[in-house]
């Protein structure tokens, strides 16, 4: 079998972030639904010519992913999404850019602000061509100089090009946007879920690896539902309480 179409071989982009974005594809044009099985690593390794520690990297980093589930002796499986509940109504500075409640003083460090090409979640999320160029926005936020959260931040680059001459320190992403520049955040969608720490995101925030994450994501789009920004906020579990303000509804409403 000659190595499927898909790996560039020339690009910058590691093989096995190129091939995380190739089985997200294949799953989605054979219609796979969660726990139908995946090619066995030897049949990936084949199909697309690359080596087995590429195809261990990929699935293991879809599978941080949530995105398929890995089971010893029984193969790669498309993963179940998790439920989702309502979180949070006001569109205002989000979780990442206004803690409300907390004592001490709040700092956020730019860790990291440049174009990237769009991988097949973030194209899908943004509606923008699969490898099309993307702002993301890396930021750690710190309370009392003790790391708390860190953030991603991508928007499709008609919004993130306002963004790239700015100095993103210490501001709203919401607020800069709005006040001058005038994008407007109408509604959103929003999940919180738990999620081990990786080996960089424990780096960066100065706990163990694995150690317990609260995992606020957020889409956000314009009056018109055209998507404007994609959200990651990754909070520390020692550190972290949500609050929601809830309010019963008539069963006959």
């Amino acid at each position: 079998m000659h190595p499927a179409r898909g790996i560039d071989r020339d690009s910058a982009v590691p093989f096995y972030h190129q091939l995380k974005q190739l089985i997200v594809k294949d799953i989605a044009a054979r219609g796979l639904e969660p726990g139908d099985r995946l090619p066995g690593d030897f049949q990936l390794c084949e199909r697309y010519g690359v080596s087995r520690t590429v195809v261990r990297q990929a699935l293991q980093g879809l599978e941080r992913e949530g995105a398929v589930v890995r089971e010893k002796g029984r193969g790669t499986f498309v993963a179940d999404r998790k439920s989702s509940e309502g979180f949070g109504h006001a569109m205002i500075g989000l979780f990442e850019e206004d803690v409300r409640g907390r004592n001490g003083e709040q700092t956020i460090a730019v860790r990291r602000l440049e174009t990237v090409p769009a991988n097949a979640a973030v194209a899908a999320d943004l509606r923008v061509p699969l490898g099309a160029d993307i702002v993301e926005v890396e930021r750690l936020r710190m309370v009392n100089g003790e790391p708390w959260a860190l953030t991603v931040t991508q928007l499709p680059l008609f919004v993130g090009k306002f963004l790239l001459g700015e100095d993103l320190s210490d501001v709203s992403l919401y607020g800069l946007l709005e006040r001058k520049y005038g994008v407007r955040f109408a509604t959103g969608r929003r999940s919180i879920e738990a999620s081990p720490a990786t080996e960089a995101m424990a780096e960066a925030l100065g706990i163990r690896p694995g150690a317990a994450l609260l995992v606020l994501r957020t889409l956000a789009f314009d009056e018109d539902g055209v998507p404007l920004e994609r959200f990651a906020g990754f909070h520390r579990g020692d550190l972290s309480r949500f609050m929601v303000d809830v309010h019963r509804q008539d069963s006959t409403d």
